[in-house]
């Protein structure tokens, strides 16, 4: 499995940005994860391979998750605040759907190398 994440940038709060990771190879779960330096890498949103979608509690109603027939994996940021401010990483999983849909990192084997979200 192959990710290359595109999209990230700087922005003021309030702002939005649109994240992109194509993959390739197949895989059960696809997700969004970030990361500030000194803290644990944690979820923020993907989908399964049954159609079911998992988001971080910090971002529900203001993130959202979709991905198109070819697999690319998008995140629509709205109404960025200063404590979005991560490495986003898109990740992938061949486990089941019912565990990778947790959004748990451990569960993800395949990880992009990142891009940066700055808010201020």
């Amino acid at each position: 499995v192959q990710l290359v994440e595109s999209g990230g940038g700087s922005v003021r709060a309030g702002g939005s940005l649109r994240l992109s990771c194509v993959a390739s190879g197949y895989s059960y779960c696809l997700g969004w994860f970030r990361q500030i330096p000194g803290k644990e890498r944690e979820g923020v949103g993907g989908v399964a391979g049954d159609g079911r979608t998992f988001y971080a509690d910090s971002v529900k109603g203001r993130f959202t998750v979709s991905q198109d027939k070819d697999k690319t994996l998008y995140l629509q940021m709205n109404d960025l605040q200063e404590t979005d401010t991560a490495t986003y990483f898109c990740a992938a999983s061949r486990k089941p759907p019912i565990i990778c849909g947790r959004g748990t990192p451990g569960n993800f084997a395949y990880w992009g190398r990142g891009t940066q979200v700055t808010v201020s």
